[in-house]
C-alpha cells in the first residue's frame, strides 16, 4: 500500500507521470491477462492424475495458433494413430 500512496504523491506532484503509471498499468495488464490466456490453454496439464496428456483430446483441426494466416484446418487430415 505504501508503494500507491507514493506513486499518487509523486503523479499529485508531477502530473506529468500520469501517462507513464497509466501505460505501465496497461502493459502489466495486458501481461497478466496473455499468461492467464495460456495458462488455461487445452493442451496444460493442471491435473496429471486424472487428465496427465490433454493433447491427445485434441482434434486433427484444432487451431493451436493465435493467427494463422495460411493454415486451412478445416482441410487437415490426421496423420497420427488413435490412442
Amino acid at each position: 500500500m505504501k508503494m500507491f500512496r507514493t506513486m499518487y504523491k509523486q503523479a499529485k506532484k508531477h502530473p506529468g507521470l500520469m501517462p507513464q503509471f497509466f501505460f505501465m498499468f496497461v502493459g502489466v495488464s495486458g501481461a497478466f491477462l496473455y499468461l492467464m490466456r495460456l495458462a488455461r490453454g487445452p493442451y496444460i496439464s493442471w491435473d496429471r492424475k486424472n487428465n496427465p496428456e490433454p493433447w491427445n483430446n485434441l482434434g486433427p483441426t484444432y487451431q493451436y495458433k493465435l493467427v494463422a494466416v495460411t493454415t486451412d484446418y478445416e482441410s487437415l487430415k490426421k496423420e497420427g494413430p488413435d490412442f
